[in-house]
């Protein structure tokens, strides 16, 4: 008999008890995952989970980490930026906590079933599409490279040594626009395989692949989304373990096999099947459009492509005067001023003579020539000061600095004197150019 590509998984085949115990606990933890750590991949989902989970779990994950784990410290911090706070991880254990449980009751309560064909495929279509929205977000904010913009001023004029790992990931991402498209890419195809249920199976080895990347580079750089990666990692093999022995047996002992395709539920009524149809392709269209569009509209706002603000660059101080005297340039001076770095989004730095470091928000004025650097620490410290530009490469500062005039004349420094900028590309190396 001539062996198929793909062959409908046989609903006729009773489920071992281990497999319908592992089914019942991914059932339970997958959607209570989906339900309340969306990640904002979900259309509309973070706007409802504000008004009916996330305000119950605030209250109730801080309560188990004080009075349950008896944590030394009190959850004050939620999800933000990072997915990997203290609140994330106990967040996590309570839904492990619950899908045992519920797993537990389950068991009990239904241990008679002889089979869970079309509640498991409801579960990989719930997976699936977790799955591949999550690839499609974060792919697409790498073709339109916003996730990893090219290194900032401020993280050309600071050394590696200075930067965190997490920093040193991002630059590593940031430089190079090729390989954001390779990866976004990458991330896009298996999201997209994932949304249709004959190319689940590649869409699924395509995520892990790339998945797998992601959590080993979250791990190795102290990156804080190492939970949802290493999350999306285990949903990938959970779509994957149906047909772990035919994959096994196709790349290992090259044999021929044919992959499962998770049989679709028969509905009856043809208004049903037509609607379920138009829905999702609407939906798919809908998200993928929504990713292409807030793609494009983030380019002008904070891709690489973004508007420079006035003032963009790294300025040395060439001279330095202190109420009317010039001060020479000590290491050990803590008050005169060595560099002026003023990025995008408002930020600004000063650093002193002995390298340290202040962060400010800066505020010009273009027309008045002038601008106001607020300290990030205590935003009551607010620095006015009036500037000049004589020519293209000089800055002229003057105002007053912790009770004292100043007078600052800076040299502003070519981007592209930094190697990093300046090398690009080259397809024949001599010499190895590693420093």
């Amino acid at each position: 008999m001539q062996t198929t590509l793909t062959e409908t998984l046989p609903s006729t085949v009773a489920w071992t008890t281990a497999e319908k115990i592992l089914f019942r606990f991914c059932c339970v933890f997958f959607v209570l995952y989906v339900v309340i750590n969306n990640n904002g991949v979900v259309p509309l989902a973070d706007w409802i989970s504000g008004f009916t989970t996330e305000p119950l779990l605030h209250a109730l994950i801080p309560w188990m980490g004080k009075h349950i784990l008896q944590l030394s410290k009190d959850i004050t911090v939620f999800t933000n930026g990072s997915g990997d706070t203290t609140y994330d991880y106990v967040l996590v254990l309570f839904i492990f906590v619950l899908a045992v449980a519920g797993c537990a009751v389950w068991s009990v309560l239904d241990r008679n079933r002889r089979d869970y064909q079309t509640a498991y495929y409801w579960l990989t279509v719930v997976v699936r599409y977790y799955v591949g929205l999550t690839m499609l977000t974060y792919g697409f904010v790498k073709v339109f490279k916003l996730q990893f913009p090219f290194p900032s001023v401020a993280t050309l004029a600071q050394p590696y040594g200075e930067s965190t790992p997490m920093r040193l990931a991002w630059t590593f991402m940031g430089y190079s626009k090729l390989y954001n498209y390779f990866t976004g890419f990458a991330e896009v195809l298996g999201g997209a395989l994932l949304l249709f249920r004959r190319t689940a199976a590649l869409g699924a080895l395509v995520s892990l692949m790339v998945m797998l990347n992601v959590a080993v580079m979250n791990f190795s750089f102290d990156i804080p989304v190492k939970l949802l990666s290493s999350t999306v990692v285990v949903m990938c093999v959970f779509l994957l373990a149906r047909d772990a022995w035919k994959l096994y047996a196709f790349f290992v002992l090259h044999r021929p096999t044919a992959l499962s395709v998770v049989e679709l539920p028969t509905f009856r009524k043809k208004w049903v099947r037509i609607g379920g149809r138009v829905f999702k392709y609407a939906f798919v269209v809908a998200v993928v459009g929504m990713n292409i569009y807030g793609g494009f509209t983030g380019l002008d706002s904070y891709g690489d492509s973004a508007p420079k603000p006035p003032l963009y660059g790294i300025y040395y101080a060439e001279s330095h005067i202190r109420n009317n005297d010039t001060v020479p340039p000590l290491a050990t001076d803590t008050l005169r001023w060595k560099r002026l770095i003023v990025g995008k989004y408002g930020r600004a730095s000063v650093q002193f003579m002995n390298d340290t470091l202040r962060t400010f928000t800066i505020e010009p004025d273009t027309l008045k020539k002038t601008f106001v650097l607020i300290s990030n620490k205590d935003t009551a410290q607010k620095h006015t000061f009036a500037y000049k530009l004589p020519d293209r490469n000089h800055l002229l500062l003057s105002g007053t600095w912790k009770g004292d005039s100043i007078s600052v004349r800076f040299r502003k420094k070519d981007v592209k004197e930094f190697p990093l900028v300046s090398t690009g590309f080259n397809w024949i190396n001599e010499y190895p150019n590693n420093r």
